[in-house]
């Protein structure tokens, strides 16, 4: 998490702490893998990754983490930083995700004594996805107002993507191993969130510079727009500063607004990312066979 986190910063492996730190994380994992595999009781049961649905049940509890957390890491964010919102704000903003969520608790309960679970979680993982998708929409003036859709996409079908999993990957396990297994099963939910939140820094802070660059080339003097602009901002901070005051005034209003529409576009490229990861969960959905889960698999998974 750490080399994930302030490996860009740090330009990667040019620095000697994140070459460490990625050494030591490697070492540690081989040693954790190859003692999880040959020790008769381990902590967490590699060995019931064998099953083909609790592995993938795995893995898409590993997306789910990566979604969940990373869309309250990400979004919170951009209202702070980009909106300009106070936290009374943003809470105010993203309140419609929780209540959403709270609505899709009840509808799902219903539907799963009706219908395939594995249907319902495609739903879930699909609309997620798709919410991904409407965020990537993403402006600098974006508001409760504008995230009301993609913030109930996100919220309602959460239940749908994460409760199937624990049935359909837990539920298939034999009572003896499903200690041990349901350990590393909720670990991969957070594991998701930890990764997807690292990724997405990461994410934010690559993109920004790559958006940046890319929009500050186009600032020069054969940009009409950008002189037209500048001779406005230069003028007005001009009658209050004075002549060279306002030029610089105005040179710096210039930056903060092309650094606000390079972050936009950052956050619109992480959400992209997490909208890939759905829609590749979505297609492993239909190789997971569809069980009754004991009510042991439920109880354990908490």
């Amino acid at each position: 998490e750490y080399v994930l986190e302030e490996g860009s910063r740090w330009n990667w492996f040019d620095d000697a702490t994140i070459r460490d730190c990625t050494l030591i994380s490697a070492v540690a994992g081989i040693l954790f893998v190859v003692r999880s595999l040959t020790f008769a009781r381990p902590v967490v049961d590699l060995r019931a990754l064998g099953n083909r649905n609790f592995a993938l049940g795995c893995i898409l509890s590993f997306v789910t983490g990566i979604g969940i957390f990373s869309t309250i890491y990400l979004t919170p964010l951009f209202l702070g930083y980009v909106r300009g919102f106070s936290a009374w704000q943003t809470g105010v903003a993203i309140f419609s995700t929780g209540a959403a969520s709270l609505i899709g608790v009840p509808v799902y309960i219903l539907l799963a004594r009706k219908f395939d679970i594995r249907w319902l979680m495609m739903f879930g993982l699909a609309s997620f996805g798709a919410a991904m998708w409407s965020y990537s929409f993403i402006t600098h003036d974006w508001g409760g107002a504008e995230l009301l859709v993609p913030q109930i996409l996100r919220g309602f079908p959460q239940v749908f993507a994460v409760a199937p999993s624990v049935n359909l990957g837990l539920g298939s396990l034999p009572p003896e191993r499903l200690k041990y297994a349901s350990g590393l099963f909720n670990m991969m939910r957070n594991l998701g969130g930890a990764v997807g939140i690292a990724v997405s820094g990461a994410i934010l802070n690559d993109r920004t510079n790559f958006h940046f660059h890319a929009i500050a080339s186009k600032l020069t003097p054969a940009n009409g727009a950008m002189t037209r602009l500048t001779s406005e901002l230069t003028q007005r901070y001009g009658a209050l500063l004075g002549p060279r005051e306002g030029e610089i005034a105005a040179l710096k209003q210039l930056f903060r607004l092309a650094y606000r529409e390079a972050s936009t576009l950052a956050y619109a490229d992480a959400f992209r990312v997490i909208m890939i990861a759905f829609a590749i969960a979505t297609l492993l959905v239909p190789f997971l066979r569809n069980i009754a889960a004991p009510k042991a698999a439920m109880r354990d998974a908490h």
